[in-house]
């Protein structure tokens, strides 16, 4: 009986002492508090949409330069044509 008194004290410590580590642990990785966390939140979520919002800026160009190329890229199509029909006459 004395082993099993003993192996149930050593479980018993080693549980303890796991439960210590494991308390000391969480309270060194516990999350901010509730105020902080939202905070937080917050200016990731400000942050966001900044980046949001200067990617659809610069969208927003790229998509007019590429327009204003294609454009003056058919205007000088037409007027190579025009001229090479000419031309022909």
């Amino acid at each position: 009986m004395t082993d099993q008194g003993s192996s149930a004290s050593s479980v018993l410590v080693a549980f303890v002492l796991g439960a210590m580590a494991g308390a000391a642990v969480a309270l060194l990785y516990a999350p901010a508090p509730g105020e902080e966390t939202r905070r937080r939140l917050a200016a990731r979520a400000r942050e966001g949409q900044q980046r949001a919002e200067t990617m659809v800026r610069e969208g927003r160009e790229f998509v007019s330069r590429q327009r204003d190329q294609v454009a003056s890229a058919i205007e000088r199509g037409r007027e190579a044509f025009d001229e090479a029909r000419k031309e022909t006459l």
